[in-house]
């Protein structure tokens, strides 16, 4: 149910507020490019910048439009573990299939502050869960050995792996049957090599049927094959992902395609002026600007 192509949805704004409507085209754009499923109010949904309100306003609302089409893994993660229990008890309420659970940010945990906070969501909410690892955003990161631990807790069904070591992720695949999902667009084919089933993608927001023709031959097996899409989508990923923190320049990307306004919240800023050239290159030479 949780694997292939699954896209990080961005939240997109319209002078301070969330803006509803161009929400609904980017879902039904991703339905119309048969997305396997949609991941919003993470990372690249600006979570931190949203309100308690707002972000539950978000599920709500993409839920409603999915309407069972595709799974929703709703971002429910918090460093107060209590926060974390009420977004995913919110998220099952309103129709959610999962939620994505991001490490303890700024407070650090031990591996047993890991442990017992992803078990305690498990243990309080009847859903399965989407634990996601990126040291890099989080100030720390779980181990291979707290992970496996985690994999024994029924409802705990996967990890969005940003660690960026294929180590850990092959030390996960051959230790326990968590579904690996790459958390990091340029590396979903080195990760599904050693046992990855997807990937949870920022540049899917612009190119989903791209991202999901290689996907679905990493699930046939057809990993040569899948290097084709790799070599293709390598670039762009790099590029997007280089330019500025995420989600600032696939909201840059969005804007030039005149899919979403490029506004952020403080402290995010838009992409710099100075980037903008660069970008505009990127998104020509993949043949998304003329």
């Amino acid at each position: 149910m949780f694997t292939g192509a699954m896209v990080a949805l961005i939240t997109p704004f319209q002078d301070g507020e969330i803006d509803f409507r161009t929400l609904d085209e980017l879902i039904n754009f991703q339905l119309e490019n048969s997305i396997d499923a949609i991941v919003p109010v993470g990372t690249t949904g600006e979570s931190p910048t949203l309100s308690h309100e707002e972000h539950k306003k978000v599920i709500e609302r993409v839920v409603k439009t999915v309407s069972g089409k595709v799974p929703v893994i709703a971002g429910a993660g918090s460093n107060s573990t209590a926060e974390a229990i009420e977004l995913t008890a919110f998220s099952k309420k309103a129709g959610a299939d999962a939620t994505l659970q991001v490490g303890p940010y700024y407070n650090k945990p031990t591996q047993e502050g890991f442990y017992q906070h992803f078990k305690t969501i498990a243990e309080e909410v009847d859903l399965p869960i989407v634990l996601y690892n990126i040291p890099g955003r989080c100030g720390a990161g779980m181990t291979a050995d707290t992970i496996v631990r985690l994999a024994e807790i029924e409802n705990i069904i996967a990890i969005k792996e940003a660690s960026g070591s294929l180590d850990q992720v092959s030390e996960i695949a051959t230790r326990c049957d968590l579904t690996i999902l790459s958390g990091d667009d340029s590396l979903t084919l080195p990760i599904a090599s050693v046992g990855g089933k997807g990937v949870i993608s920022v540049v899917a927001n612009i190119v989903p049927a791209d991202v999901k023709a290689m996907t679905d031959l990493i699930l046939e097996g057809d990993l040569v094959s899948a290097r084709q899409w790799h070599s293709k989508l390598f670039s762009l990923c790099r590029s997007l992902l280089g330019l500025a923190t995420n989600p600032i320049p696939i909201k840059a990307a969005m804007s030039m395609l005149n899919m979403a306004s490029e506004e952020m919240r403080l402290p995010m800023t838009p992409l710099e002026d100075s980037k903008k050239a660069a970008l505009k290159q990127i998104l020509s030479d993949y043949g998304l600007l003329k």
